[in-house]
């Protein structure tokens, strides 16, 4: 049964990969966790195990996404953060048990007890959020240039100049809709003799 759902979009920071499991906002919405077993599946594949999500926790990790969505947003275009956005995040973030450790590598990793539940994989989400938002990652937020996809994300390339949420389905989209133009209008060209 789970073949049916969407493939995740994993990323490198937590929060704007938990944004991504609705894509296409702009467009035909795509719903990656539409199920609370698809949340405990996302929450798995990310490092966040627990054991079981009900319908209740599944509405709350959608209004910490859009939440975090809203204001990831905000930020990217320097908007005010939205207050109603900026409750649910904080209120998320408190409202969890997990743990940072250290990792062999000297990577900070989060760690949810034995008898964790999805409030407290939502914390550490909640709290990734507030360290990109607040500036406190190197790197910048900023918005995919595609019309239906406008996903926020956090820019860690070097120049900061990323344009797509994900080169591999918004990037190459865009890139193939501009090659279909140009080669459409280079055909209509040759055809009519203005080249």
């Amino acid at each position: 049964m789970r073949d049916q759902f969407p493939d995740f979009r994993l990323g490198n920071v937590l929060a704007t990969s938990f944004t991504a499991t609705l894509t296409e906002r702009h467009g035909n919405p795509v719903e990656r966790i539409p199920t609370p077993q698809r949340l405990v599946d996302w929450l798995a594949v990310n490092g966040l195990a627990v054991d079981s999500c009900t319908t209740a926790q599944l509405e709350l990790a959608r209004k910490l996404r859009e939440s975090i969505h809203a204001a990831a947003t905000a930020a990217a275009i320097q908007d005010a953060l939205p207050a109603s956005a900026i409750q649910v995040i904080n209120d998320c973030s408190i409202q969890g048990r997990a743990a940072a450790i250290l990792t062999p590598e000297g990577n900070r990793q989060w760690r949810l007890g034995a008898d964790s539940c999805v409030e407290d994989a939502l914390s550490v989400i909640a709290a990734d959020a507030i360290s990109i938002i607040a500036g406190e990652r190197d790197g910048k937020l900023a918005l995919c240039a595609s019309p239906t996809c406008q996903a926020a994300f956090f820019d860690t390339s070097q120049s900061r100049t990323r344009k797509w949420c994900d080169m591999n389905t918004c990037g190459n989209r865009q890139k193939k809709a501009r090659f279909k133009a140009n080669h459409r209008k280079n055909g209509t060209a040759a055809r009519t003799g203005e080249i």
